[in-house]
């Protein structure tokens, strides 16, 4: 297995403890799994302060279509013309884009959410997963997760609610497909059932199984 290079994206709704997943199944396969690190690696490349990405970070936006922006996009880069013209919250999309097919490209990985799974839509050596969880068990990972924000549990559902909106309204925006939908990803999983444990193990043996059947 450490000889086959894959890529494995996590999209997850929030407090499903997605992240938590993806730690553990990197962990697992000896992989460096990334979410923020891909902020601090777009920002690098593309030469907009880290700051910028933190707050663009997977939100929704209003302006014109994704395709128009592909449209206009030019393979020389972030000086091109086309790229200089973007409202700053394409900008941010693409260079995070062209990050997330970077580190594909380099080291086999796993990868939090920002579209992961759009962006790697091309490669068979990819799987893609998507974690979910009822009210009680997000809005109680939410709370231990940040106890700073000493919410309740009704404040903490309210939270994880709005949190998705924009996750889905990020994602559905920027893609083709629909977030959560499950004919969009290889394995949906429910964490509230299955505990974080029960996550990594069941992505550890889609893992094994679709790289055994694509040699």
């Amino acid at each position: 297995m450490s000889e086959q290079h894959f890529i494995i994206t996590i999209g997850r709704e929030f407090g499903s403890a997605g992240l938590n997943i993806g730690k553990a199944v990197a962990e697992r396969l000896n992989v460096k799994c990334y979410d923020k690190e891909l902020l601090t690696h777009a920002a690098k490349e593309s030469g907009f302060c880290e700051e910028i990405f933190e707050h663009q970070d997977e939100k929704p936006t209003n302006s014109f279509l994704y395709s128009l922006v592909m449209d206009t996009y030019s393979i020389s880069g972030y000086s091109s013309a086309p790229f200089l013209d973007m409202p700053l919250n394409h900008k941010v999309f693409l260079a995070q884009f062209d990050a997330i097919k970077a580190i594909a490209d380099r080291e086999s990985c796993v990868i939090v959410g920002r579209c992961a799974d759009y962006a790697l839509a091309d490669r068979r050596d990819c799987i893609n997963i998507f974690v979910h969880a009822d009210e009680a068990f997000k809005a109680n990972h939410v709370m231990e997760r940040f106890p700073e924000l000493h919410l309740n549990e009704q404040k903490a559902i309210e939270l994880c609610k709005k949190k998705d909106k924009q996750r889905a309204s990020y994602y559905n925006y920027y893609t083709s497909k629909k977030w959560g939908e499950a004919r969009g990803y290889h394995m949906t999983l429910d964490s509230g059932k299955l505990g974080i444990e029960g996550c990594t193990e069941m992505i550890l043996k889609l893992n094994e199984q679709f790289f055994a059947e694509t040699k």
